[in-house]
């Protein structure tokens, strides 16, 4: 057989519409491979249409959408660059140990961008969610240029009124699971707004990574804090409608719009504080870059008097997590290294959190906002992640689909009662509590369990901790208890044995009691305690689509960098006063 038939000449010998409809059994490496291979492949390899097809191929969008996104972008080549490496990686849940009640952020495609959206703690109606109120506060934003090159936007609010922050987004590994807020330094080349990025692959190298220096997680907590508060400060800028508006196209109609809305942002991200004076087409340079700032403003903020504050962030951070003995040990080294004049001591704390701040100031000439995600390795209990509680970071969940023998797998929402739609419209609302359902092993005799770990309650005050399991379910025992309640018409599918979480020392140390798992449908399950005759009803949930119908209220957002983490403990519900009250505070 003449192997020259299956070369790049029976390749060659297809029409470009086969070929697309073959090049979806490849994946974007594989053509980009193939483009290489030969000069005569190029023309077939890298058309649209291929391309198209590939973007279908990665299952983030409906093809509907892909076309639509399609208007705003060079090529669809440059799309599916900005799905791969961009929205891929970051479409999940991601959550924040602190405060108990919040911290849920939902990243899902938007218009041209990849969005995320905090679910706020919040009570649901007579119609549960269904009824379309959802409460959502946004958190950041990616947005694809026309190029394929990205910018970042942080959401918040000062004390005028909403803000976005622009920056830069520095990095995403294909496999992450950490997302964090930074400041990143940067030095300026010989033309004028001229960064050190490498947009053809989209991966930022800083100039402290290439020269040894200080990176900006090693540095103490106020000196982050500072940093993160100066940057966003000075490259904040105030928004309106359509800015403020919807992020996500709920209508045919809403494409002008939004094709508005990113030509604004665009332009925010170039052109800065000037960018309504400014078009994009121009190839005019600024004499400096708008979002980064300069370097002798940082040390005019960030001088020795931070000192002092540091030794405070230590000591009541660091030393109640030790025994009193060490917080005298601290106290006697401390007095002792201060009165010291030997040159054998080594560096106090204090002198170390000041070197690395000088390191890290002297890395760049200016310093921009930042965003990186990358992968940890992490331990974690029953699949939540166990988090430092001082960085700005979010977590990724690593929330499973329903499968095979894993039905019951992802991501559900509901209150306290039954039946689920069958109160009185005037009847005050039940708090709505997420969970996430993994499948795993019990400990005693590794037989097969679903876990319902809650991810956010919407009390006023937290009465279980995030990353507790509401229940474990033995998904193998069947439960021959009968369902305490008027079943409303529904039939039960199966009901399997288990028990639930129940008050304890603090809700620390919660204990369980016997309870059973009643599952009406794959989309509608309720739990109940057999003592108490509580029942929890759940039905599975997919924010992404709730969000894109518009079913939900945006609130708005908090002060920027506690917007992205909000790290302070807090069992009450933050957003309480942030969505009703004009007041600001840092």
């Amino acid at each position: 057989m003449n192997t020259e038939s299956f070369g790049v000449s029976s390749l060659l010998s297809l029409p470009e519409d086969v070929f697309a409809v073959v090049s979806g059994f490849l994946s974007p490496s594989d053509i980009c491979n193939l483009i290489l291979c030969s000069k005569s492949l190029c023309d077939l390899v890298d058309s649209e249409k291929t391309w198209l097809v590939q973007c279908e191929a990665i299952k983030l969008l409906p093809l509907a959408e892909i076309v639509q996104w399609g208007v705003g972008i060079s090529s669809y080549k440059a799309l599916c660059q900005f799905l791969v490496e961009i929205v891929k990686p970051l479409v999940g849940v991601w959550v924040q140990k602190n405060p108990e009640l919040g911290n849920v952020v939902c990243v899902m495609p938007g218009f041209l961008s990849v969005v995320g959206c905090r679910i706020i703690p919040q009570k649901v109606g007579p119609l549960w969610i269904q009824e379309g109120q959802v409460m959502w506060s946004p958190v950041f934003e990616i947005i694809c240029g026309f190029d394929g090159t990205t910018g970042f936007f942080l959401h918040g609010r000062d004390r005028e009124g909403s803000c976005l922050y622009p920056g830069f987004v520095m990095g995403i590994e294909k496999i992450c699971n950490v997302l964090r807020l930074e400041v990143e330094p940067m030095r300026e080349k010989s033309s004028c707004n001229e960064i050190e990025i490498e947009t053809s692959s989209k991966v930022c190298k800083t100039q402290g990574e290439h020269e040894g220096g200080v990176p900006f997680w090693k540095l103490a907590f106020s000196d982050r804090k500072n940093l993160l508060g100066l940057v966003t400060r000075h490259v904040a800028l105030h928004v309106v409608e359509p800015l403020s508006g919807r992020l996500f196209p709920n209508r045919k109609d809403d494409e002008v719009m939004l094709l508005e809305r990113r030509t604004m942002l665009l332009k925010m991200h170039k052109f800065g504080r000037n960018w309504k004076h400014m078009n994009l087409e121009e190839d005019e340079q600024l004499c400096y870059n708008p979002l980064q700032v300069d370097i002798n403003e940082m040390w005019e903020n960030l001088g020795d008097e931070i000192d002092e504050m540091d030794e405070r962030e230590y000591l009541r951070e660091v030393i109640p997590k030790k025994s009193f003995s060490s917080f005298i040990r601290y106290g006697i080294k401390h007095i002792l290294g201060k009165s010291s004049s030997s040159k054998n001591t080594p560096p106090s704390r204090s002198e170390i959190r000041h070197m690395n701040r000088q390191t890290f100031l002297s890395s760049g000439e200016t310093f921009c906002l930042s965003l990186k995600a990358s992968y940890a390795e992490m331990s974690s209990y029953q699949e939540w992640p166990i988090m430092p509680v001082n960085h700005f970071s979010i977590y990724k969940l690593p929330m499973k689909n329903p499968i095979g023998n894993q039905e019951y797998a992802g991501l559900w929402g509901g209150a306290f009662g039954w039946p689920p739609r069958n109160c009185a419209e005037d009847e005050p609302g039940k708090a709505l509590f997420l969970l996430m359902l993994t499948y795993g092993e019990s400990e005693e005799d590794s037989e097969r369990v679903l876990i319902g770990m809650k991810i956010l309650e919407g009390n006023g005050y937290a009465q279980r901790p995030n990353g507790s399991a509401m229940f474990v379910i033995n998904i193998d025992t069947p439960s021959f208890e009968p369902f305490p309640f008027d079943a409303d018409g529904r039939v039960f599918e199966h009901s399997y044995k288990g028990e639930g979480i129940t008050e304890g020392y603090g809700f620390r140390y919660p204990g369980s009691k016997p309870g059973s798992l009643f599952v009406i449908s794959n989309d509608l399950i309720a739990f109940v305690w057999l003592d108490t005759k509580t029942v929890i009803t759940l039905q599975r949930l997919n924010l992404e689509e709730i969000l894109k119908k518009g079913l939900g209220s945006c609130v708005t957002p908090l002060p920027p960098t506690k917007n992205f983490t909000y790290m302070k403990r807090s069992y009450s519900n933050v957003f309480d006063k942030s969505s009703t009250s004009t007041s600001f505070s840092e």
